[in-house]
Protein backbone atom coordinates (compact mmCIF):
# COMPACT_ATOMS: atom_id res chain seq x y z
CA UNK A 1 0.00 0.00 0.00
CA UNK A 2 1.28 3.86 -1.08
CA UNK A 3 0.18 6.85 -2.29
CA UNK A 4 1.40 8.77 -4.43
CA UNK A 5 2.50 12.18 -5.18
CA UNK A 6 -0.52 12.74 -7.49
CA UNK A 7 -3.14 12.17 -5.20
CA UNK A 8 -3.72 7.92 -5.42
CA UNK A 9 -3.17 5.58 -3.36
CA UNK A 10 -2.35 2.08 -4.51
CA UNK A 11 -3.64 -1.53 -2.85
CA UNK A 12 -3.00 -4.59 -3.85
CA UNK A 13 -4.82 -7.41 -4.25
CA UNK A 14 -3.20 -10.23 -5.30
CA UNK A 15 -1.31 -9.17 -8.59
CA UNK A 16 -3.85 -6.55 -8.93
CA UNK A 17 -3.12 -3.04 -7.93
CA UNK A 18 -5.99 -0.68 -7.22
CA UNK A 19 -5.43 2.63 -7.85
CA UNK A 20 -7.86 4.17 -5.34
CA UNK A 21 -8.83 7.82 -6.21
CA UNK A 22 -8.87 11.21 -4.12
CA UNK A 23 -12.18 11.26 -1.57
CA UNK A 24 -12.35 7.65 -1.94
CA UNK A 25 -13.11 7.63 -6.03
CA UNK A 26 -15.70 10.01 -5.60
CA UNK A 27 -16.97 11.49 -8.68
CA UNK A 28 -15.02 13.51 -10.60
CA UNK A 29 -12.51 11.05 -9.22
CA UNK A 30 -12.72 7.25 -9.73
CA UNK A 31 -10.72 4.14 -8.97
CA UNK A 32 -8.46 2.87 -11.64
CA UNK A 33 -6.67 -0.72 -12.03
CA UNK A 34 -3.28 -2.20 -12.87
CA UNK A 35 -3.03 -5.71 -13.65
CA UNK A 36 0.95 -7.54 -14.57
CA UNK A 37 1.07 -10.41 -16.18
CA UNK A 38 4.86 -11.82 -16.98
CA UNK A 39 4.32 -10.19 -20.40
CA UNK A 40 2.47 -7.39 -20.43
CA UNK A 41 0.90 -4.90 -18.09
CA UNK A 42 -2.42 -3.50 -18.70
CA UNK A 43 -4.55 -0.03 -17.04
CA UNK A 44 -8.59 0.18 -16.62
CA UNK A 45 -9.88 3.07 -16.43
CA UNK A 46 -7.31 6.08 -16.26
CA UNK A 47 -9.09 8.39 -13.96
CA UNK A 48 -7.84 11.91 -13.04
CA UNK A 49 -5.44 10.70 -10.51
CA UNK A 50 -3.36 9.36 -13.51
CA UNK A 51 -3.18 12.83 -15.73
CA UNK A 52 0.22 13.27 -14.01
CA UNK A 53 2.84 10.45 -12.72
CA UNK A 54 0.88 7.59 -14.74
CA UNK A 55 2.26 4.07 -13.86
CA UNK A 56 3.67 2.65 -17.15
CA UNK A 57 1.55 0.01 -19.06
CA UNK A 58 1.56 -1.70 -22.26
CA UNK A 59 -2.32 -1.63 -22.88
CA UNK A 60 -5.49 -0.24 -21.64
CA UNK A 61 -9.14 -1.52 -21.36
CA UNK A 62 -12.25 1.30 -20.47
CA UNK A 63 -14.93 -0.12 -18.73
CA UNK A 64 -17.50 2.31 -20.44
CA UNK A 65 -17.02 5.63 -22.32
CA UNK A 66 -17.82 8.40 -19.20
CA UNK A 67 -15.57 11.00 -18.79
CA UNK A 68 -14.36 9.95 -14.70
CA UNK A 69 -12.72 6.69 -16.39
CA UNK A 70 -10.99 8.25 -19.33
CA UNK A 71 -9.79 11.54 -17.36
CA UNK A 72 -6.13 10.34 -17.78
CA UNK A 73 -6.66 8.45 -20.85
CA UNK A 74 -3.74 11.03 -22.59
CA UNK A 75 -1.08 9.63 -20.29
CA UNK A 76 -0.95 6.30 -22.71
CA UNK A 77 0.09 6.07 -26.48
CA UNK A 78 -0.57 2.62 -25.64
CA UNK A 79 -3.52 0.82 -27.50
CA UNK A 80 -6.85 1.16 -25.74
CA UNK A 81 -9.99 -0.98 -26.00
CA UNK A 82 -13.50 -0.81 -24.99
CA UNK A 83 -16.52 -2.31 -25.87
CA UNK A 84 -18.28 -2.00 -29.58
CA UNK A 85 -21.18 -0.35 -27.97
CA UNK A 86 -19.02 2.73 -26.38
CA UNK A 87 -16.22 2.69 -28.98
CA UNK A 88 -17.75 6.39 -31.38
CA UNK A 89 -18.44 7.78 -27.64
CA UNK A 90 -14.37 7.21 -26.68
CA UNK A 91 -13.38 8.08 -30.27
CA UNK A 92 -15.40 11.02 -30.57
CA UNK A 93 -15.81 13.99 -27.81
CA UNK A 94 -18.76 15.26 -29.97
CA UNK A 95 -20.06 11.50 -30.19
CA UNK A 96 -19.77 10.80 -25.83
CA UNK A 97 -21.48 14.25 -25.27
CA UNK A 98 -24.74 13.47 -27.40
CA UNK A 99 -24.92 10.57 -25.21
CA UNK A 100 -25.68 12.75 -22.36
CA UNK A 101 -28.40 14.10 -24.17
CA UNK A 102 -28.42 17.35 -23.10
CA UNK A 103 -30.66 20.57 -25.23
CA UNK A 104 -28.65 21.93 -27.58
CA UNK A 105 -27.58 25.17 -25.28
CA UNK A 106 -26.29 23.11 -22.88
CA UNK A 107 -24.39 20.38 -25.44
CA UNK A 108 -21.08 23.26 -25.95
CA UNK A 109 -20.92 24.01 -22.14
CA UNK A 110 -20.52 19.82 -21.37
CA UNK A 111 -18.11 19.68 -24.42
CA UNK A 112 -16.02 22.47 -22.64
CA UNK A 113 -16.24 21.06 -19.34
CA UNK A 114 -14.93 17.88 -20.89
CA UNK A 115 -12.22 19.26 -22.40
CA UNK A 116 -11.14 21.30 -19.17
CA UNK A 117 -11.79 19.29 -16.65
CA UNK A 118 -11.84 15.92 -17.58
CA UNK A 119 -8.57 16.28 -20.68
CA UNK A 120 -11.02 14.79 -22.88
CA UNK A 121 -9.66 14.46 -26.52
CA UNK A 122 -10.98 11.61 -27.87
CA UNK A 123 -9.17 8.62 -29.52
CA UNK A 124 -10.02 7.34 -32.69
CA UNK A 125 -7.16 4.92 -32.33
CA UNK A 126 -9.68 2.86 -29.83
CA UNK A 127 -10.48 -0.55 -30.79
CA UNK A 128 -13.55 -2.63 -29.96
CA UNK A 129 -14.20 -5.80 -28.02
CA UNK A 130 -16.86 -8.14 -27.23
CA UNK A 131 -18.20 -10.16 -24.51
CA UNK A 132 -15.46 -12.68 -22.97
CA UNK A 133 -12.91 -11.19 -25.10
CA UNK A 134 -9.59 -12.25 -22.76
CA UNK A 135 -6.68 -10.31 -22.71
CA UNK A 136 -3.68 -12.69 -21.89
CA UNK A 137 -0.94 -11.08 -19.81
CA UNK A 138 1.25 -14.01 -19.27
CA UNK A 139 0.05 -16.12 -16.75
CA UNK A 140 -3.20 -14.05 -15.92
CA UNK A 141 -5.77 -13.60 -17.98
CA UNK A 142 -8.25 -10.22 -18.17
CA UNK A 143 -11.91 -11.23 -19.30
CA UNK A 144 -14.74 -8.81 -19.88
CA UNK A 145 -17.66 -9.18 -18.93
CA UNK A 146 -20.45 -7.46 -20.15
CA UNK A 147 -22.72 -5.68 -17.90
CA UNK A 148 -25.13 -2.97 -20.11
CA UNK A 149 -27.76 -0.69 -18.58
CA UNK A 150 -25.37 2.02 -17.06
CA UNK A 151 -24.37 2.75 -21.08
CA UNK A 152 -24.67 0.04 -23.79
CA UNK A 153 -21.35 -0.61 -23.56
CA UNK A 154 -20.73 -0.59 -19.95
CA UNK A 155 -18.38 -3.95 -18.70
CA UNK A 156 -16.76 -5.42 -15.92
CA UNK A 157 -13.10 -6.99 -15.73
CA UNK A 158 -12.45 -10.29 -14.42
CA UNK A 159 -8.91 -11.26 -13.48
CA UNK A 160 -7.94 -14.35 -12.89
CA UNK A 161 -6.25 -16.62 -11.50
CA UNK A 162 -6.45 -13.72 -8.97
CA UNK A 163 -10.30 -13.16 -8.68
CA UNK A 164 -10.71 -9.91 -9.19
CA UNK A 165 -13.86 -8.28 -10.61
CA UNK A 166 -13.73 -5.15 -11.49
CA UNK A 167 -17.56 -4.08 -11.57
CA UNK A 168 -16.90 0.02 -12.50
CA UNK A 169 -20.12 1.72 -11.74
CA UNK A 170 -22.39 -0.88 -10.36
CA UNK A 171 -20.53 0.75 -7.60
CA UNK A 172 -23.27 -0.13 -4.86
CA UNK A 173 -23.50 2.88 -3.43
CA UNK A 174 -27.11 4.48 -1.65
CA UNK A 175 -27.23 6.74 -4.99
CA UNK A 176 -28.13 3.49 -6.52
CA UNK A 177 -28.25 2.44 -10.55
CA UNK A 178 -27.81 5.28 -12.81
CA UNK A 179 -29.95 4.75 -16.63
CA UNK A 180 -30.14 8.15 -17.54
CA UNK A 181 -28.03 8.46 -21.01
CA UNK A 182 -29.50 8.27 -24.14
CA UNK A 183 -28.16 4.71 -24.13
CA UNK A 184 -29.09 3.34 -20.87
CA UNK A 185 -31.42 0.84 -20.33
CA UNK A 186 -33.21 0.48 -17.37
CA UNK A 187 -34.18 -3.40 -18.45
CA UNK A 188 -30.06 -4.28 -19.14
CA UNK A 189 -28.99 -2.64 -15.79
CA UNK A 190 -31.66 -5.14 -13.96
CA UNK A 191 -30.22 -7.85 -16.43
CA UNK A 192 -26.57 -6.81 -15.40
CA UNK A 193 -26.87 -6.98 -11.67
CA UNK A 194 -28.71 -10.63 -12.06
CA UNK A 195 -25.72 -11.52 -14.22
CA UNK A 196 -22.87 -10.44 -11.16
CA UNK A 197 -24.95 -12.39 -8.76
CA UNK A 198 -23.61 -15.54 -10.79
CA UNK A 199 -19.96 -14.68 -10.91
CA UNK A 200 -17.88 -16.09 -7.74
CA UNK A 201 -14.52 -14.11 -7.17
CA UNK A 202 -12.59 -12.87 -4.10
CA UNK A 203 -12.65 -9.51 -4.62
CA UNK A 204 -15.39 -7.06 -6.13
CA UNK A 205 -14.05 -4.16 -7.10
CA UNK A 206 -16.18 -0.38 -7.20
CA UNK A 207 -15.06 2.35 -9.35
CA UNK A 208 -16.21 4.62 -7.13
CA UNK A 209 -16.16 5.76 -3.06
CA UNK A 210 -17.47 1.72 -1.97
CA UNK A 211 -13.74 0.10 -3.16
CA UNK A 212 -13.04 -3.31 -2.71
CA UNK A 213 -15.62 -5.40 -1.21
CA UNK A 214 -14.15 -9.13 -0.12
CA UNK A 215 -16.40 -12.50 -0.48
CA UNK A 216 -19.29 -13.64 -3.01
CA UNK A 217 -21.64 -13.54 0.10
CA UNK A 218 -20.98 -9.64 1.15
CA UNK A 219 -21.13 -8.91 -2.74
CA UNK A 220 -24.08 -10.00 -3.08
CA UNK A 221 -25.70 -8.38 -0.19
CA UNK A 222 -24.75 -4.75 -0.88
CA UNK A 223 -25.80 -5.62 -4.42
CA UNK A 224 -29.20 -6.78 -3.33
CA UNK A 225 -29.26 -3.29 -1.44
CA UNK A 226 -27.98 -2.03 -4.14
CA UNK A 227 -30.32 -3.16 -6.40
CA UNK A 228 -33.16 -2.15 -4.21
CA UNK A 229 -32.97 1.37 -5.00
CA UNK A 230 -34.53 0.79 -8.60
CA UNK A 231 -37.81 -0.89 -6.67
CA UNK A 232 -37.60 2.40 -4.19
CA UNK A 233 -37.92 4.37 -6.82
CA UNK A 234 -40.64 2.87 -8.15
CA UNK A 235 -42.69 3.27 -5.13
CA UNK A 236 -41.91 6.81 -5.13
CA UNK A 237 -43.14 7.33 -8.70
CA UNK A 238 -46.38 5.03 -7.85
CA UNK A 239 -47.28 7.24 -4.46
CA UNK A 240 -46.74 10.25 -6.46
CA UNK A 241 -49.63 9.10 -9.40
CA UNK A 242 -52.43 8.98 -6.76
CA UNK A 243 -53.38 11.88 -9.42
CA UNK A 244 -52.75 12.32 -12.81
CA UNK A 245 -49.48 13.50 -13.49
CA UNK A 246 -47.53 14.40 -16.46
CA UNK A 247 -44.01 13.58 -16.95
CA UNK A 248 -42.65 17.14 -16.42
CA UNK A 249 -44.57 17.06 -13.28
CA UNK A 250 -42.46 14.01 -12.47
CA UNK A 251 -39.07 15.73 -13.33
CA UNK A 252 -39.86 18.14 -11.11
CA UNK A 253 -40.80 15.46 -8.00
CA UNK A 254 -37.52 13.82 -8.95
CA UNK A 255 -36.97 10.04 -8.26
CA UNK A 256 -33.24 10.40 -8.70
CA UNK A 257 -31.67 13.23 -7.58
CA UNK A 258 -32.29 15.37 -3.91
CA UNK A 259 -33.70 18.86 -4.14
CA UNK A 260 -30.34 20.43 -3.78
CA UNK A 261 -28.92 18.95 -6.86
CA UNK A 262 -28.18 21.76 -9.73
CA UNK A 263 -26.75 21.04 -13.01
CA UNK A 264 -27.99 21.02 -17.12
CA UNK A 265 -28.16 16.94 -16.47
CA UNK A 266 -30.27 16.85 -13.60
CA UNK A 267 -33.76 17.43 -15.81
CA UNK A 268 -32.94 15.55 -18.90
CA UNK A 269 -31.70 12.61 -16.37
CA UNK A 270 -34.62 12.68 -14.35
CA UNK A 271 -36.95 13.12 -17.49
CA UNK A 272 -35.49 9.46 -19.41
CA UNK A 273 -35.42 7.70 -15.57
CA UNK A 274 -39.30 8.59 -15.24
CA UNK A 275 -40.19 7.32 -18.85
CA UNK A 276 -38.42 4.41 -18.69
CA UNK A 277 -40.46 3.41 -14.76
CA UNK A 278 -43.55 4.84 -16.70
CA UNK A 279 -43.05 2.29 -19.94
CA UNK A 280 -42.13 -0.61 -17.96
CA UNK A 281 -45.50 0.26 -15.30
CA UNK A 282 -47.60 0.77 -17.95
CA UNK A 283 -47.16 -2.59 -19.54
CA UNK A 284 -47.12 -4.08 -16.35
CA UNK A 285 -50.50 -2.89 -15.70
CA UNK A 286 -49.55 -0.81 -12.67
CA UNK A 287 -50.00 2.62 -14.11
CA UNK A 288 -52.78 3.75 -16.91
CA UNK A 289 -52.44 6.96 -19.37
CA UNK A 290 -55.64 8.74 -18.43
CA UNK A 291 -55.44 11.36 -21.18
CA UNK A 292 -52.16 11.82 -23.83
CA UNK A 293 -49.49 12.88 -21.36
CA UNK A 294 -51.01 12.18 -17.93
CA UNK A 295 -50.31 9.25 -15.78
CA UNK A 296 -52.08 7.67 -12.95
CA UNK A 297 -51.87 4.66 -10.70
CA UNK A 298 -53.95 1.88 -11.35
CA UNK A 299 -55.46 0.54 -8.04
CA UNK A 300 -54.07 -2.57 -6.31
CA UNK A 301 -57.01 -4.61 -7.34
CA UNK A 302 -57.15 -3.84 -11.48
CA UNK A 303 -53.41 -5.07 -11.27
CA UNK A 304 -53.31 -7.55 -14.34
CA UNK A 305 -50.42 -10.16 -14.94
CA UNK A 306 -48.86 -9.78 -18.23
Amino acid sequence: MGTHPTGYTAVDYGAVTVLHGADRGTYPHGNSLLVKGSDATLVVDPSLSLVEGAPPADLVLVSHAHEDHIAGLGSYDVPVHVHEGDLEALRSPESLVSGFGFAPEDAEEAGAMLREQFHVRGRPDARGFEDGAVFDLGGRTVTVVHLPGHTAGHCGFLVEPDGFLFVADVDLTSFGPYYGDVGSSLAEFEASIGRLREIEARWYGTAHQKGVIEGAEEFRSRLDAYAGVIQRREETLLKFLDGPRTVEEIVEHRLVYRPHVRGAHVRPVERRTAQRHLDRLLVRGRVTEVEPGRYRAVQPDCYRTV
